[in-house]
């Protein structure tokens, strides 16, 4: 919860970036900073944090969702594949497939959540609940599943990005930290924020098409590459090192 309260600001600019109109003349926004100065000013600090909710809610199910199913795709592909050991290979094979299974908890939450991010939209919603409740009135149930197959795609690039990064940057960082007091802690963290930023950069494509459809605006044309690798890179090292953590606590 404390990640999305930090980075939840980044992802409402990122989002903001990639939902503005292009039209004829000069875009509403420039850059990240610009954007971000721009929102402050014209709608206040609260508009950072408008659609929080959604994430929040999201965050247990999807974080669970992701480490268990990564356990269970690793320990399967092991076996189909007879592979006793752990390759990078079989972590890009296991990210993939746990990307899959991870957009089925978060679609709705994302698409809520863009909704209320969008300045075209946000004001005809009272809140989550609202917004929710007037897709599912509007589209029908399976209207919260509207960007289904790009959020899909969008979490097979970046779970396969993610886990076969960290792989490959773990084994290089094992090299040069065995038997360092606390390296183990290090080596997380930067393998995870390696992990991020190779994972954003494969992966924002996918996160433009799919805001764009989840939007009210189809026309909008997205960027925002570098807030969205600001918000993920140290994330996803937080991420890994509260993950390993519970477990090394858990089996001790």
């Amino acid at each position: 919860m404390g990640k999305v309260l930090v980075m939840y600001p980044l992802d409402v600019v990122k989002t903001r970036l990639q939902l503005q109109r292009s039209g004829g003349g000069n875009p509403q926004y420039s850059g990240m900073m610009q954007c971000f100065s721009k929102i402050l000013k014209e709608d206040g600090l609260s508009r950072f944090y408008r659609g929080i909710t959604a994430p929040i809610l999201m965050e247990t199910p999807k974080r669970a969702t992701k480490f268990a199913a990564n356990d269970l795709w690793s320990r399967l592909y092991g076996e189909l594949l007879g592979n006793g050991t752990n390759s990078q290979s079989l972590a890009v094979l296991t990210g993939a497939s746990t990307g899959a299974t991870e957009a089925l908890v978060v679609v709705p939450f994302e698409l809520v959540k863009i909704r209320l991010q969008d300045p075209r939209s946000s004001l005809q919603y009272r809140g989550i609940v609202d917004c929710a409740a007037q897709i599912a009135r509007e589209s029908g149930p399976l209207g919260l599943y509207r960007g289904f197959e790009s959020t899909v795609w969008r979490h097979i690039v970046w779970n396969a990005g993610y886990f076969g990064c960290i792989f490959k940057v773990r084994s290089l960082l094992g090299r040069y930290s065995a038997g360092k007091s606390g390296g183990g802690m290090m080596d997380d963290f930067v393998a995870g924020s390696i992990g991020g930023t190779v994972a954003t950069v494969l992966n924002t494509p996918l996160d433009v098409v799919k805001s764009r459809i989840q939007s009210v605006a189809p026309d909008a044309r997205g960027k925002a590459r570098i807030p969205w690798i600001v918000r993920f890179a140290p994330g996803g090292g937080m991420m890994l090192v509260v993950y390993t953590s519970v477990i090394e606590f858990l089996a001790s």
